[in-house]
Parts: C-alpha cells; structure tokens; sequence
C-alpha cells in the first residue's frame, strides 16, 4: 500500500482497513503516514482536534474508528477529504460506522505463517506461532524476545486483558476451557440471551486474542490463569463445572482445563471424577491424574481409590497402585485385591497374585498365577453374578491355554490363547491383567519355534494397546526376542533402544535380550556386564514358568564366560519338575543345557537333556533333540555333511535362524574333508540372515559383502570373530581387508577406520 501512495500520492484514496486487535492497523497507518510526509502531502491524525489547511491537499488517517462516537463518524463522512484511511476493529459495528465505510475499498490483514516467523526468528519461529497463532503483534513481540515468554510479553497480555470488559473475560475462560462455541452454556454462564452471548463472542473474537474456531491463542491461554482475578477466574470454572453436570454430558474437555487451576470443591471435584472414568477407557495415565486432582478438589479418597489404583496400575505406576489397591483391600474390596494381584504378577511375585486372585474370586487368573510358580492348586468357582464381558471370555480361554501347554495337546494351547487375544483386542487397553493373552501367546509360540505366529500377535497387541500402557514394554521386549530368534539382531536392538523398563519382569527379559544379543556378536565384554546385571535382576524376580527364556539365555551367557549357570538350570528344572516336565516349556531349557555342556568342555553333561528333548514328540522337539546328537557330534570331531545339513535346516524351520547358520559353520571348521567344508560354508551363508542396511545419501564403494566385514572391523571384531560371524575364514577376512583399504585408498589403520566412519560403516545395524 505504502509502495502504491508513494508512486501517485495525489491520486483519491477512501480505505477502510477492518481487523482484529494486533494485526497490524496501526503499524499499516504508520507506513502511510510516512509515506505521504515523504511525498510532501500533509497528514492529518489528531482530528478533531485539528484539522488541514486545504482538504483538498490532505489526507487524513483514522485509528479505531470503532471506538468514536457517532457525532463524530458523522462529521467523517462530511468531511470534504478526497483521502480518507479509516481503520477499525470488526466489532463493535455501530450503524454510522456501517454507513460510513459502506463506500470504502477495504483492505485485508492476516495472520504471519510460519515462513513469515521465521525470516523474523529462524530459532524459533515454530515455537513462536503456535503460541501466538500467527497474530502480529503477539507475534513480533515474542521474536523480539528469541521466542522466549518475557517479563515485557506476559505484562503486554496483562495489559490487553485488564483493558477487557468482564464479559469478554468470562467467555475467555469459557473459550479456554473448551466451550467457546456452546451458545447454551454461555447463555446461563453469562445470564444474558443468545444475542447478546452473540456480541460478547463477536466482541472477544476482536480483540484477536480469540482463533475463528473459538479456541483461545496459547499465549493468551498461559496468562489467564495468572492475570485475571483468582475470585473470577475460580468462580467462571466452578460455575462451569455446575453447569456441565447439570446437562450429563460428557466433562472430560472441560475437565483438562481444571487440571492445575486452583479449582476446589464438591462440583469440582465431581467433574473430575467423572472425567477420570470417561479417560480410563482410553488414556490411562490422563484417568490417573484426573482421580488425583478430584482427591486434591475435595473427593474422599475411599470413594476412587478403586478406580484411581486402576488407572495407576494401567499406566505403569505399579507403587502408586499397590498403595491405593491396598486400602481397598483392607475395606473388603475384591476389585482392589484383582488390581493388587496384576500389579504383583507384573513384579514376578506370582505366589501372593494367585493369593489374591483366589480372595477376589478370579479363578481363571489365579489359574494362571499358580501355573507360574509351578502349583496345580484349584482356584475357587467363580462368582455366579460375573458379567459375561470380554475379558472374562478371554480370560477363561487364557487359563484353558496355558493349562494345556503344561498338560495337554501345545498346539490347543496356543489356539486358545491367539483367540483370547482376538478376543480382547478391540477393547484390551483399559484390560488390567497379570499378563496378556498376545504375551502369553507368544511365549507358546516361542516355545514351540512358531516365530511369525508370535510376531503377529505381538504387532496386533501393541497396535491395540492391550493391557495398558503398563504391558508395552513387555509386547516391544517379545517382539525384540522374534527378531532374535530370526537373527535379525539390527531389528532386536532397534525395538530396545530408548524403551524404559520398570518392573523386574521386564528387566529380566531386557537383560536376557542383552546377553543374547552380546553372545551372537562375539561381544565379552558386555557379556560380562549383562551377566553381572543380571544377578541382581534375578534377586528381584525369581525363575518362573514365563520367564524361562531369559533365564535359559542367562544361563547360557554364564556358560560361555565359562561361569558354568548350574544355579539358574537347577532353579528352572525345579520348577518344571513340579510341573510334570512338560515338553513345550522344557525344551528351550534342555537345549541351552546342551549348549552350555559344549561350551564348558563338558559334552557328556549333555546326554541327560537330549534325552528329554527326544521326549518331545512335537516337530520342534525332534528338531531340537536331532540337532543336539548332531552338535555334541560335531564337537567330538565325527562330521556328517548330509546330517549336519539336514539339522541346520531343521533348526531353521524350527525358528532357529542363528543356531542353524552356526551348526553348518562349526561342522565345518570341525572336518578335515575340503570339499565337505566347503558345502557346509555354503549351507551356512544360504541359513545366515541379511538385514537391509540403513540407506544413505552417500554410495557405498565397496560391495555387500566388504561392507559386512567393514562393520564388524568398526565394532572391534578380531579377523577370527568376523569369521565365526560371517561363516568365512580368517584368512578370507584379511584378503576382503586389504581390498577395503585398497578400495578407500587408506594408508594406515587409523585412516582405514575413519574413512569406514565417514561412510556410516557400522551404525546400519
């Protein structure tokens, strides 16, 4: 505009610039003023107080116009000026003003965008508008201070918000707190009709500080709490609170914004209860918070400590849970013991879980509990009046699951357990249990070398969220363990990194993950650590009928720092024994004995545990035993190619991806044919897993296999370990090295090690 006047500033100019509050009428007028000075036409802005020698020369500039009585809009239209700029808010809209700017061309004034911000604050500028929604003057203010909320900024908006009408600040607060649009409320909060709640929202709406959606800007939002009158500030929220529960709507909304705010008393603390029991379906650690400030508005505690200990329990806050389930329990609360008796089962102490469960009448999960402590005691009948919900279905189907993996038919076993997980899924997340159906679905598969079984119910139980917040650990730490089991180690580690583990049943299986992930690179040093962290996790959570996974891969960590694990195999074998051995949850503990019995130089230790895996007469247990005669074979020096072959195959097929590789390859370092160590090299490079590394901006020069050697070279790796890793020899792996270097066009060690760096060799994995 200012470019326009400054090319023909004689030319007639009637303009009306409507906005809200902050958007730039003022700045604009400005940049006028300037521009017509420098053209030499006299400006005219203090009317009526004085006025322009000839009007026919002048140009007259009028800021908030919305705000001048009608005499005077009156006297503008008479005015004989041929350039007229009148700027003003939308509301208020007298009809002289309407008549007046009814000839005017207008102007549009917007908001800045985020391009706009940042050419002001590049440091910033996503900061900067979301908290000020791209309004201009809040947001040059906020880039003046680096996008920090000031002393200066916060007293500007105590300003802006003083100046307000007390029913603009009323509707703010109603805004604020969800409602900006629910005229019915705002009639009986304001006491006034719907037209008049009409000109108060058309009135906020001015001022800028109000989005078109009715939302308040968050700049706005974080001063009203603090700038208006507690008294009014308080009393509108309350007010609201009365007003939501008389309609019997949903509160949850409204109820986030009495988070934090001071609110007290019965109302309240009412909306607040209520809200928690709408979030706990969906957002447990929302239904938790919401219970505790209902507590601090004035709720008594016994009347939520029920529900509140479920939300707790839900989230992850396991002591939190205990403390409020047991004063339920002490008030003869069978919920409360149902709560406390999940949130121990998750803690690995099964014992008093199935105490409880059997007080609270839970036979199906007191089942459970007894199973994994190895106890067939019988669990009391359930209640006759228990609502056939899904849960309960579920449930039973669990209890039937995990029955028939001890003593009947594995593969019924884990039928029942992949429909109890069907089951729950659509409404599992607000599902408190000892352990899920997908979980424990997945150890039977596990158990039973079924890999993409237990991976599909452990992708449909995290994208379900089922059990809560509370079991996500536990889904992503058996996730972590198929991709093990598969060999895909990158993948394993990936689903570890940044994930918080809290219990000690999710320790124990991070810690067996670690050490299993440590054995299969060659890695000693972190073996030794895990192995030593392990020892305190297995004070915390003892061995039971779950956790026999973790326990077998400690066991075999001990083994191969030749600390012979006896502890742990006698603590598991125990506990099956009680069981009566059965065949699925025996199997992973035999075979890591037979392992362990090779790697401490002691093969004849491993015989009595072939045995019992011959025992198994499932598919899986005769590949598992096949493969054991064939290892212990293999270790006294009698190599078979056709059976070495067949068993790394089976191994494969029974979800022993790493182990097959491993068997081929030991058979072949262990011959003294050349020709069958070849075969055997090549069986093992076809069972090795590849996994697709990271893509980069960068093309690698060197081929697939130089940049697996490379990898391992920058992990540390010894020319032996990389052979042991990639099925080659030692030799193999010194003449791939001298291409590398060859290749890169290093001169020395160091320098070979930073170019593979520079080219991200070694962090795909």
């Amino acid at each position: 505009m200012s470019v326009k006047v400054s090319s023909d500033p004689s030319a007639p100019l009637r303009l009306a610039v409507v906005a809200p509050g902050g958007y730039g009428k003022t700045r604009l007028l400005r940049e006028l003023w300037q521009a017509y000075r420098d053209a030499g036409v006299p400006v005219v802005t203090d009317w009526p107080t004085t006025g322009a020698d000839d009007w026919r020369r002048a140009v007259m500039l009028v800021d908030d116009a919305h705000l001048l009585p009608d005499t005077q809009l009156r006297m503008l239209r008479e005015i004989p000026c041929s350039r007229l700029v009148v700027a003003c808010r939308p509301w208020p809209r007298s009809p002289e003003l309407v008549e007046l700017l009814a000839p005017f061309d207008r102007v549009a004034l917007s908001t800045c965008d985020v391009a706009d911000v940042r050419r002001m604050c590049p440091s910033a500028a996503d900061t900067i508008h979301s908290l000020t929604g791209g309004v201009p003057r809040w947001t040059v203010r906020l880039a003046q201070a680096g996008g920090q909320v000031t002393a200066a900024v916060s007293d500007a908006m105590r300003y802006e918000l003083e100046t307000l009408d007390e029913d603009v600040v009323r509707y703010l607060i109603a805004a604020r707190s969800g409602l900006g649009n629910r005229i019915d409320l705002l009639i009986a909060l304001l006491e006034m009709p719907g037209h008049s709640v009409g000109e108060v929202m058309r009135a906020a709406r001015a001022t800028g500080l109000v989005n078109p959606d009715g939302t308040v800007i968050p700049l706005c939002d974080l001063a009203l709490s603090t700038v208006v009158p507690a008294e009014l500030y308080l009393g509108v929220l309350q007010q609201l609170a009365r007003l939501q529960l008389d309609r019997a709507e949903p509160v949850l909304p409204f109820a986030r914004a009495l988070l934090g705010s001071g609110a007290i008393g019965s109302t309240v603390a009412t909306v607040l209860t209520t809200a928690a029991h709408e979030a706990a379906s969906h957002d447990s650690v929302l239904a938790a918070e919401m219970f505790g400030a209902a507590v601090s508005a004035g709720q008594p505690l016994p009347d939520v400590a029920t529900g509140w200990a479920h939300a707790a329990a839900l989230s992850g806050d396991l002591d939190t849970a205990l403390r409020l389930a047991d004063q339920a329990i002490a008030n003869q609360d069978g919920a409360g013991a149902s709560i406390s008796a999940a949130a121990l089962a998750h803690r690995g102490q099964w014992a008093r879980s199935a105490r409880l469960y059997s007080w609270a009448q839970e036979p199906t999960f007191a089942q459970i509990a007894s199973y994994a402590v190895g106890s067939f005691a019988v669990a009391p009948p359930a209640r006759a009046d228990r609502p056939p919900t899904a849960l309960d279905g579920a449930a039973g189907l669990m209890a039937d699951g995990i029955r028939q993996s001890v003593s009947g038919d594995p593969m019924a076993a884990l039928s029942s357990l992949v429909q109890a997980a069907a089951l729950l899924e659509p409404a599992g997340q607000d599902a408190l249990v000892p352990d899920t159906p997908a979980a424990l679905g997945a150890l039977v598969a596990l158990h039973r070398g079924e890999i993409d079984i237990a991976s599909s119910l452990l992708d449909n139980a995290l994208a379900a969220r089922m059990g809560g917040d509370v079991m996500r650990a536990r889904h992503r730490l058996l996730l972590a363990w198929t991709r093990m089991a598969r060999g895909q180690v990158g993948e394993a580690a990936h689903l570890m990194d940044g994930l918080v583990v809290r219990e000690p049943r999710d320790e124990l299986f991070r810690t067996g993950l670690a050490a299993g992930l440590a054995r299969r690179a060659g890695d000693t040093v972190t073996l030794r650590r895990v192995r030593a962290e392990a020892a305190a996790c297995l004070f915390r959570q003892p061995v039971d009928l779950f956790t026999l996974l973790p326990v077998a891969e400690l066991a075999l960590a001990s083994a191969r720092l030749r600390d012979h694990g006896d502890a742990l195999f006698a603590d598991a074998l125990t506990l099956l024994d009680k069981l009566g051995n059965p065949p699925l949850w025996s199997a992973p503990i035999h075979w890591a004995a037979v392992h362990a019995a090779i790697l401490t130089d002691n093969p004849a230790a491993a015989d009595p545990h072939i045995r019992a895996l011959e025992l198994n007469p499932t598919r899986y247990g005769t590949a598992l035993a096949r493969a054991a005669r064939c290892w212990t074979a293999v270790y006294s020096g009698h190599v078979d190619l056709t059976e070495v072959t067949r068993c790394a195959r089976g191994l494969r097929d029974a979800g022993h991806w790493w182990e097959s590789g491993r068997l081929a390859s030991e058979a072949a370092l262990r011959t003294g044919d050349r020709k069958a160590m070849v075969s055997l090299l090549e069986c093992a490079r076809q069972l090795q897993v590849h996994e697709s590394a990271q893509s980069s901006d960068t093309a690698c020069p060197l081929s697939d296999r130089e940049q697996e050697v490379a990898e391992l070279v920058v992990r540390g790796m010894t020319y032996k370990q990389i052979g042991d890793t990639l099925f080659i020899s030692a030799k193999t792996v010194e003449h791939h090295m001298a291409r590398i270097r060859q290749r890169l066009g290093a001169t020395n060690r160091s320098e070979l090690l930073a170019q593979l760096r520079t080219l991200a060799i070694g962090s795909s994995r």
